[in-house]
């Protein structure tokens, strides 16, 4: 199920199946230009990097984004036409790519509203099914989530923290959770081997490096 999955930091992962898919690029090192869908889950500069997605962008890069942050794409030189706007709590299709997208806001903070409208993505590839969380917490959209990966913020602080995301973990649906959010700009190893102790034994917890 990750076979050329990638997470290059924080929640920027890249997905590199039939398309090649970029979630929230951010730190990313190489210049590859490959990107045929860019997902975007909200305008925070750690998952709407335009620095970052000028390197893996290409000409004909079709971007999945909420709708605050079309302008800043358009000001990046892509055409109208490539942006694609999403809402919370919809299915889509753009060419043969399926997804869904699920809501992600804060439960007692103030850093991502549940007004903003921002998103999570369940992404739906070569018959497997991956849900990217965004920053969120344990919110009750996401209790009958079923999918066959999940990847889990678990830094707490802007979303949830290790116990409030092994509750998730052990409440959905999923054949692997991948914990994501940690270990950058916050969250720690020990935030990791936490929620690997908090999550039931039927949980498989893998870590993609």
């Amino acid at each position: 199920m990750l076979n050329n999955i990638k997470i290059n930091c924080h929640s920027s992962i890249k997905i590199q199946k039939e398309k090649t898919i970029y979630i929230d690029p951010f730190r990313i090192n190489e210049v590859p230009h490959d990107a045929d869908f860019i997902f975007i889950t909200h305008s925070h500069y750690d998952h709407f990097s335009p620095k970052d997605i000028l390197k893996v962008a290409k000409i004909d890069t079709i971007f999945i984004t909420v709708a605050e942050i079309k302008s800043s794409i358009l000001v990046m030189g892509v055409p109208e036409e490539q942006i694609i706007i999403v809402e919370p709590s919809n299915e889509y299709q753009i060419e043969t790519l399926k997804f869904n997208t699920l809501p992600a806001y804060n439960i007692n903070e103030k850093f991502h509203p549940k007004e903003n409208g921002w998103v999570g993505y369940l992404i739906e590839l070569d018959n497997f099914k991956y849900y990217i969380a965004g920053d969120t917490d344990n919110v009750e959209e996401l209790q009958s989530l079923n999918c066959d990966v999940a990847f889990l913020p678990i830094g707490g602080t802007f979303t949830m923290n290790y116990e409030e995301a092994a509750k998730l973990a052990n409440k959905i649906n999923a054949k692997a959770i991948v914990p994501t959010h940690y270990g950058e700009l916050v969250g720690t190893n020990e935030d990791l081997e936490n929620f690997i102790e908090l999550t039931e034994k039927n949980v498989n917890v893998l870590i993609n490096n």
